[in-house]
């Protein structure tokens, strides 16, 4: 099978703009991806989580992190510039004296922090703080 020379210029051009266009589409961060997942795309609009850190952390190999959501079956950490932003996933039955945890993270620099929880009544509510790393963690 030959092609001719206008029909290799359009599947050339039809190739470079697919290969545009789907670069476009992955554009959407790690975070913002785990995000998605987690809420199943579901608007983020309620209130009720608690996210405790440290503003400064001497040393990004062990950050102090709490969260606390009274009410929620399950609560997402991230860690938004990490090379994998995912910390944890907390889940709560219905058996949980509370729906809190706290735990120590890693974190490769200065960055946000943030946490997703998935409240009993199907909303979902969102915390988020930075903190400033002054000697490295992950990567440094």
């Amino acid at each position: 099978m030959s092609f001719s020379r206008r029909q290799t210029l359009a599947i050339m051009a039809g190739s470079g703009l697919s290969v545009m266009l789907g670069g476009r589409m992955a554009l959407a961060t790690p975070t913002e991806e785990l995000i998605a997942n987690f809420t199943g795309g579901a608007e983020i609009t309620g209130e009720g989580l608690t996210l405790t850190a440290p503003e400064i952390a001497e040393n990004g190999n062990t950050v102090p992190v709490e969260v606390d959501a009274p009410g929620a079956e399950s609560i997402i950490l991230l860690a938004t510039g990490n090379p994998n932003p995912d910390v944890g996933v907390f889940h709560f039955g219905p058996l949980a004296g509370a729906q809190m945890a706290s735990t120590r993270i890693r974190l490769a620099g200065t960055q946000e922090v943030v946490a997703i929880a998935k409240m009993s009544d199907g909303s979902f509510a969102r915390a988020a703080q930075e903190v400033k790393v002054t000697i490295g963690g992950c990567g440094g």
